[in-house]
């Protein structure tokens, strides 16, 4: 029953959770559409996204990465204790405006480790203790409610930040990823004028989507304190 009552809708759910989730899901749907609509458009130079990576990790002087296919859509990522960046089945041989754009970022962010960029050291530094806060967090609240202990609550609260802290730190993360690939798109001619502005959207949409989780993140822990404010 009170998990139910923890968990069900109130004032603070309507006022912060319910606008976070809706700008979710039409993030979601934004990028899911973008990436629809330029993967079924070819690049004038025919180049795979694995052909995009090569040249992206090539011009950042980035020579010991592999590029690997990976089942799944928009499963594309680097792994940085392998050095592998992995690209979706629609990206890897895929020679579309989409593919290009996906590789560059997953290329990006391998130039990122490479060139030891801070934020993303910083990301990876706080990626422990952010896990224990994704497990704890709500946990602690939940069982600090149910004790009518105040300082578990605070405990679990302050867990819980821990989650939008990673997700606002994974922000520059991101959007440097894609500005490193846009950069070396427009430099080296890879993608030329309405096909350049195409992989655009797709880096800048699927950017929205980490934008959007920080945004219900935010809205959860604010939806909490202010029921614990009440609570006192």
């Amino acid at each position: 029953m009170f998990i139910g009552g923890f968990y069900g809708m109130d004032i603070y759910f309507l006022m912060f959770v319910v606008p976070a989730l809706l700008f979710s899901i039409a993030m979601q749907i934004m990028v899911k559409g973008t990436y629809k609509k330029m993967s079924a458009i070819g690049n004038a130079r025919h180049l795979t996204g694995a052909q995009t990576a090569l040249r992206v990790l090539e011009f950042y002087g980035v020579r010991d990465v592999r590029v690997e296919r990976v089942s799944g859509r928009l499963s594309d990522h680097y792994d940085p204790r392998t050095k592998t960046i992995r690209l979706s089945d629609g990206v890897f041989g895929s020679a579309t405006i989409a593919a290009v754009g996906i590789a560059a970022h997953e290329a990006g962010h391998a130039a990122q480790h490479a060139n030891s960029y801070m934020p993303i050291k910083i990301r990876n530094a706080i990626l422990p203790v952010c896990n224990i806060g994704s497990s704890l967090g709500i946990p602690l609240v939940i069982l600090g409610y149910l004790m009518s202990f105040d300082f578990l609550i605070t405990v679990g609260l302050a867990l819980y930040a821990l989650i939008a802290l990673f997700q606002l730190v994974t922000l520059p993360v991101e959007f440097n990823a894609s500005r490193r690939a846009l950069h070396v798109i427009e430099s080296q001619g890879l993608l030329e004028g309405d096909a350049y502005r195409g992989a655009k959207k797709v880096l800048t949409a699927a950017a929205m989507t980490y934008v959007a989780a920080l945004v219900v993140s935010i809205a959860n822990l604010l939806r909490f304190m202010m029921r614990f404010q009440r609570r006192r």
